[in-house]
C-alpha cells in the first residue's frame, strides 16, 4: 500500500459530497449524500478463485429518484453504489479492464446499481470525462464499459481554488498550476482552508494534502515557508501549530489503524469483532510496529489479535 492510497481513501470519505459536487454536479443532485455506508473492505475475488484486490472506496447511498432499468424492492429502493478507485501510475491501460472486473464483482454481489469513477493523479486526459473499457470479436463488440474519471493534472490549479469547495482547495495542490504561481497557490490554499469553518481533522486532512503534493523545489519551499510568515498567513502558522498537530495526531493515528487493518484482511479475510476492538486499542507506535510483521505472520492468533 503506498501512502497516497489511504490519504485519498481519507479524503474522500471525509469530503465524499464535496468531492461529487466538484467533479460530477449532476450526479451530485442524484444521489443523497447526507447518509453513506462505506464498504470499503471489499476483496475480489474470493479465494480460491484468485488473488485477493481490495477496492480503493465503495460506498452505498441512496438515489433521490428512481434509477432507470433497475427493479428494487421496497427495502431497497433508490439504493445505490458509488466505487471509487485512486490511481497514481501514469498509464491507464492495464487499470481499464480492473476497473470492469471491479464493477461486475460488485454488481453480481450487491445486486445494485454501480457508479464506477476513476481519480487520475498523475494521468490528465481531459480532466473531467468518461473513460472506457473494450472487448472486441473482430467486428463484434460484445463488451463496452464506461466509467467517469478525474485527470488532476488536466485540471486548472487556479480555477479550482477560486471556486466555494473546500476539497478544491486542497487538490488544487495535484492540478495544472503556473511555475510562478505555485507558491501563492500553496499559501493561499492554506490560508482559505485556515479560515474556513471546519472541525480540526477535517482542516488537517485538507492541508496535509497541501503540503504532501505542493510541487516545490528548494527554491520555492523557501519562499513558501517565507510567504506563511507574512501578516495575511499569521492564521496559517498557528493552524500548522495548533489545529495541525492536533490533526496530524489523529490523522496520523487513523491512517495507521486504516492502513494495518487493510493489510490484515488481505492476507487474513474480514477481521473478526475481537481483532478489530485490539486494533481500536493499540498506539501509534504500536500500529506501525505491527504493520513491519504482519508480512511474515501465519496467522492472527501469532500476532496476538485473536484474544
Amino acid at each position: 500500500m503506498h501512502d497516497h492510497d489511504q490519504r485519498f481513501k481519507s479524503l474522500i470519505k471525509e469530503f465524499f459530497a464535496e468531492f461529487l459536487e466538484l467533479f460530477f454536479a449532476d450526479w451530485a443532485r442524484r444521489l443523497d449524500c447526507s447518509q453513506v455506508e462505506w464498504l470499503d473492505k471489499e476483496l475480489f475475488p474470493e479465494p480460491p478463485d484468485g488473488d485477493r484486490s481490495v477496492l480503493d472506496l465503495v460506498a452505498k447511498v441512496r438515489a433521490r429518484e428512481p434509477i432507470p432499468g433497475y427493479v428494487a424492492d421496497a427495502e431497497q429502493a433508490y439504493l445505490a453504489l458509488v466505487h471509487i478507485e485512486i490511481e497514481s501510475p501514469d498509464k491507464v491501460a492495464a487499470f481499464r479492464p480492473r476497473m470492469f472486473e471491479y464493477y461486475t464483482a460488485l454488481r453480481a454481489r450487491h445486486g445494485l446499481p454501480v457508479l464506477p469513477i476513476a481519480i487520475y493523479l498523475k494521468v490528465a486526459k481531459d480532466g473531467i470525462g468518461v473513460d472506457s473499457y473494450e472487448e472486441h470479436f473482430w467486428e463484434l463488440r460484445p463488451i463496452r464499459f464506461e466509467y467517469l474519471y478525474v485527470g488532476l493534472p488536466g485540471l486548472d490549479a487556479v480555477e479550482y481554488l477560486q471556486r466555494d469547495n473546500w476539497l478544491g482547495w486542497a487538490l488544487a495542490s495535484l492540478m495544472k498550476i503556473p511555475p510562478d504561481r505555485v507558491v501563492w497557490l500553496g499559501a493561499e490554499a492554506l490560508r482559505r482552508i485556515t479560515e474556513a469553518p471546519l472541525s480540526d481533522q477535517k482542516r488537517f486532512y485538507l492541508g496535509e494534502c497541501v503540503d504532501a503534493y505542493l510541487p516545490l523545489d528548494e527554491k520555492q519551499m523557501r519562499e513558501f515557508e517565507a510567504l506563511l510568515l507574512t501578516a495575511k498567513n499569521a492564521g496559517v502558522q498557528a493552524m500548522n501549530k495548533t489545529t495541525f498537530e492536533k490533526g496530524i495526531e489523529k490523522g496520523i493515528l487513523q491512517e495507521r489503524r486504516d492502513a494495518v487493518r487493510e493489510l490484515l484482511e488481505e492476507k487474513f479475510g474480514q477481521l473478526p469483532p475481537v481483532a478489530d476492538k485490539k486494533l481500536h486499542e493499540l498506539s501509534a507506535e504500536d500500529l506501525r510496529q505491527l504493520r513491519k510483521v504482519i508480512p511474515r505472520a501465519a496467522s492472527l492468533r501469532e500476532l496476538k489479535l485473536d484474544q
